[in-house]
């Protein structure tokens, strides 16, 4: 099927595992548009209350039943070609896409589209961008790869023509995208299970480079991603640290709150307060405020809309502090995250700083040994789960135990009561607990923030 001519003649919709974080967003959307939409899971969530609360009916488990009637069928790409309901849909002659498909036919109806990419960084970008935009009264559309708290969702309908999203490379799913402005925030080595290269990795964000119709803001502090854009026609905008970029942050306060300046050529722009730690998040409060100076957006709107920024769901999400103990919860599942996310927690003044780290993947584990190792020697306490296997098996005959003997006094457990039995035993008020990783570790962090609020109530 021509992606460009998807929805001509359409009217209702199916989408398997519409419960997703992508899959939800683009539901909304099409419904808010005037299609009928219908929807499949395997799990309860707040995302399916929230869809059952426009009148969108939703089944519980996958059946051929529930396809029929649909003109298009939409799934998630962890849906398996013998699902049943793909299965239903080949044999009724429903046509049936990717939800990476349906993401670029959504988005190019927006004339000013924002695609926010990057190895790392897009759900915070994403996140801060949207609330900057809602902020300022310019009304977006977004589609949120985690919950961002001002919204109460990972998601927003607007009536402009302005949309916000996520761009990721895995799989090279951001080149059925055709954005106005794309950011690219960084490019570091990541799924090589997929990819196999950095350079090939590159070359996908050069493709994606490609694609982008008006302007591209690109991190001018790093050489990969000035790499990518090499001989990309289309105008583009460099941020960062270094004096050489179109606009640069000069951090004038560091610490629990970073406070810098936004500059441009010579000129100050404005001053951010920002809540949430970390140069990393520096750079990703400089990218999306620079995207807004290019829409209008107002440097006290800018500065207004930072400042009120409290981050994204799962990342560097304060769960609460008992007995003087604090507990965070983060994604961060790849070395350059850790590092930067570890870095931020050690300059926060807390007496002690456990990682609680879950690997994901064998692959990215196995290929990313030895940094891992360099990332989460930074806390003065670590501790490791199990890999999660996620796609994978395990292949490369990598287990945790071989990550923890690259690190000193790094201990690891199977399971995540054993990991709440030994930090809740061990930690000491003034401490920081942080859990980290890309699959469901946060867990762990509601486990151990249970226990430590029964420990001091007694």
């Amino acid at each position: 099927m021509d992606k460009q001519n998807l929805l001509d003649g359409v009217k209702t919709i199916h989408f398997i595992g519409i419960g997703g974080s992508g899959m939800c967003p683009l539901a909304e959307i099409l419904f808010n548009e005037g299609y009928k939409i219908t929807g499949s899971d395997m799990a309860e969530s707040d995302t399916l209350e929230r869809i059952r609360s426009y009148g969108i009916p939703v089944t519980m488990g996958h059946y051929p039943e529930n396809v029929e009637g649909a003109d298009l069928i939409v799934y998630t790409a962890a849906v398996k070609l013998d699902n049943p309901e793909l299965v239903a849909a080949k044999h009724l002659g429903i046509p049936a896409v990717e939800r990476c498909i349906m993401l670029g036919e959504v988005t190019r109806k927006y004339n000013r589209s924002i695609a926010v990419s990057g190895t790392h960084g897009k759900t915070t970008t994403t996140s801060m961008l949207t609330q900057l935009l809602t902020m300022a009264d310019y009304d977006p559309t977004a589609i949120i790869g985690g919950k961002l708290p001002f919204l109460g969702s990972n998601s927003r309908i607007g009536k402009s023509d302005i949309i916000v999203c996520e761009a990721c490379e895995y799989v090279d799913t951001f080149l059925h995208l055709n954005p106005a402005i794309s950011i690219i925030l960084n490019i570091d080595e990541d799924h090589l299970d997929y990819f196999g290269t950095l350079d090939r990795i590159i070359e996908s964000f050069h493709k994606f480079a490609q694609q982008t119709t008006s302007l591209l803001i690109v991190n001018g502090d790093d050489a990969n991603t000035l790499k990518a854009i090499k001989g990309i026609e289309c105008r583009a905008i460099t941020f960062g640290f270094g004096e050489k970029n179109d606009y640069r942050a000069v951090i004038t306060n560091e610490g629990v709150m970073d406070e810098f300046d936004i500059i441009k050529g010579n000129i100050k722009l404005t001053t951010v307060k920002l809540k949430v730690p970390g140069k990393h998040n520096v750079m990703n409060a400089l990218a999306a405020a620079v995207a807004c100076f290019e829409l209008g957006v107002s440097a006290r709107d800018i500065s207004n809309g930072l400042g009120e920024f409290t981050g994204a769901h799962r990342r560097f999400e304060i769960l609460g502090t008992e007995g003087g103990i604090t507990v965070a919860d983060d994604f961060a599942h790849h070395p350059t995250e850790l590092r930067a996310t570890l870095t931020a927690a050690m300059e926060m003044g807390y007496k002690n700083v456990w990682a609680v780290f879950q690997p994901h993947t064998y692959s990215r584990t196995a290929m990313l040994l030895d940094d891992f190792a360099d990332a989460l020697s930074i806390p003065d306490h670590t501790v490791l789960s199990e890999i999660l296997a996620v796609r994978e098996t395990n292949t490369y005959n990598i287990y945790s135990k071989d990550l923890a003997d690259k690190i000193k006094g790094c201990v690891w457990f199977e399971t995540f009561e054993e990991i709440t039995d030994f930090v809740v035993n061990s930690v000491k008020p003034g401490d920081l607990i942080i859990t980290l990783g890309g699959g469901n570790v946060y867990m762990c962090a509601n486990m151990i923030y249970d226990r430590l609020k029964q420990k001091y109530a007694e």
